[in-house]
């Protein structure tokens, strides 16, 4: 007879531990008993209680047993994604502990798109941790979807992104800088910083496609369609700015970004632009914070990209290019 979940919660509260948490993982990342043993430092038959310890609260089989090891059951399947949310929940309040023990001032668990890292928050983020270095800062880079569950679901103090459609309840959104798409290529590109007046001599190139669901991608095929263009892509797609920016630097391609995006790389030189108006502005970068209950750190780092972070305005850009 299938028991109720309120039954299998009462006793996983009562009777469940962190350590049966970590056993599950490494069975499951490991597919061997004592693999998994020698990596958290157990003996064999330690693991091997503890899972049957496990599948007797649950009532039900978490592995198959085979001869070569073990692999997780559906039942375990389904229990996994839960199972590392708790370990990485736990992973993250020992780090606040240790923050608040250590520094005194706190953390702030930042997330924050890829566009607002590499276009305003390195140079922003090392001037906060100089003036503020007992305040904890633990950045994870994320897009859209999964950076605004991370802000609702409570695992985010702060974000750095895009102004979503729709600001999450509870949640301001405060504007730090613009953006617009740029044409970029590497420095050695026998088009970086010519200056063109027109996407005609661009369509006889070859691209670098970022993936279909990305701004920079929807902007790239309406601009194609609309000068009934068919222009040579590279066979490579891809969201990975390291892998775009490597190949832009190896291959004489252009690829067609978001300036905030790939600011790090143009000012350092690494890249180089094709001076173009694309005429494609972009939703601006900003800060998106609780508008209640935010602890002092979170405050004290909000205001310092609020005043602080207002590198070179996107705008200035185009107007040079239309120059």
């Amino acid at each position: 007879m299938p028991v109720a979940s309120t039954v299998l919660l009462n006793r996983l509260l009562a009777r469940g531990k962190f350590r049966h948490a970590q056993v599950l993982l490494h069975l499951a990342e490991l597919g061997s008993v004592q693999r998994a043993a020698d990596a958290m430092g157990m003996t064999q038959s330690s693991v091997t209680q503890s899972l049957a310890y496990l599948e007797q609260l649950l009532e039900s089989q978490l592995f198959h047993r085979h001869a070569r090891g073990v692999r997780p059951t559906e039942v375990c399947q389904d229990l996994l994604p839960v199972v590392r949310q708790i370990v990485s929940g736990l992973g993250a309040g020992a780090e606040a502990v240790a923050a608040r023990q250590q520094q005194g001032q706190g953390m702030v668990r930042l997330a924050a798109s890829g566009a607002a890292i590499n276009g305003l928050l390195l140079p922003a983020l090392a001037a906060f941790g100089e003036r503020h270095p007992r305040i904890s800062v633990q950045l994870r880079e994320l897009e859209r979807d999964e950076l605004l569950l991370l802000v609702t679901s409570g695992q985010a103090d702060l974000a750095v992104c895009r102004r979503p459609t729709v600001v999450p309840s509870g949640w301001r959104f405060d504007r730090l800088v613009d953006d617009h798409l740029v044409v970029v290529c590497g420095p050695a590109h026998p088009l970086a910083g010519k200056r063109v007046r027109s996407w005609s001599p661009l369509f006889k190139a070859t691209w670098l496609l970022p993936p279909v669901d990305s701004i920079a991608r929807a902007s790239f095929d309406e601009v194609v369609r609309g000068a009934g263009a068919a222009p040579a892509t590279h066979p490579v797609v891809t969201r990975s700015l390291s892998a775009l920016v490597w190949l832009l630097r190896q291959r004489p391609l252009l690829a067609l970004l978001p300036y905030r995006s790939v600011r790090a790389w143009l000012d350092d030189g690494l890249l180089a632009t094709v001076p173009l108006d694309t005429g494609a502005v972009l939703e601006p970068i900003g800060v998106l914070r609780p508008e209640q209950g935010a602890r002092a750190a979170q405050d004290r780092l909000a205001e310092f990209l609020l005043t602080h972070a207002a590198p070179v305005n996107p705008a200035s850009c185009a107007a040079a290019a239309r120059a």
